[in-house]
């Protein structure tokens, strides 16, 4: 079986959870779970926690430009831009994504008018992939939610690039704690690995091709 280098791929992770560091986030700790397997294959790993930046509400690239005291995004997104592969995480609240991840997704749509060197979105030949924790429902209904956001930001969309893992709905034990069963969970392990090498595997295609061909696509 042939085998491929992914050891000049770079990825960001974006853990969308409510809870400013140094506190446990569930989210991050799948998360971890596949940043592991990428970095075993020599791919670079960049970790972000977006509720320890304070970034602004907009969808304009600086918001301070329009007001806003203090906007940290224009000191993150290049972080976000200078990866092939972004992997957003996102916690469970009332079956939706968390309100941090809905700041993500507007801040990535306030770059969307940026072209790359073909006339492309700047988004283009970069993967994404979804990690989704909580205890409630609502795994497929985010991850089906930041997949379209992200494609009609120009990411690609690789097959099964999605993974989650839910624990009893109510007050149930989080993916972290003690006895919950996520981190021995064999269907969420094994999502969660077939998610992180679907990314590497789609990365190395786009970046062997140089990209998108430019035909029909350009702005």
């Amino acid at each position: 079986m042939p085998t491929h280098d992914h050891g000049d791929l770079s990825a960001v992770y974006v853990n969308c959870t409510l809870k400013p560091s140094p506190q446990t986030s569930n989210t991050a700790g799948l998360m971890q779970v596949s940043a592991d397997v990428l970095r075993g294959e020599g791919v670079s790993v960049d970790e972000i926690r977006l509720v320890d930046h304070p970034v602004a509400f907009g969808v304009q690239p600086d918001m301070r430009e329009l007001g806003f005291p203090d906007d940290a995004w224009p000191d993150l997104y290049p972080r976000i831009l200078a990866a092939d592969i972004l992997v957003i995480g996102t916690p469970l609240w009332l079956g939706e994504k968390s309100s941090v991840c809905s700041l993500l997704v507007e801040r990535l749509y306030a770059l969307s008018g940026e072209l790359n060197d073909k006339g492309q979105s700047i988004y283009y030949g970069k993967v994404g992939g979804i990690v989704v924790t909580g205890n409630e429902d609502g795994i497929k209904h985010a991850g089906m939610n930041l997949t379209y956001s992200l494609q009609h930001l120009g990411y690609t969309v690789g097959p099964q690039v999605d993974a989650g893992w839910i624990g009893e709905v109510g007050p149930g034990p989080s993916y972290l704690d003690a006895g919950s069963g996520g981190p021995e969970n064999d269907f969420t392990q094994r999502n969660t690995r077939i998610m992180s090498w679907n990314l590497m595997h789609v990365a190395r295609l786009l970046k062997d091709a140089g990209g998108l061909p430019a035909q029909g696509n350009t702005r």
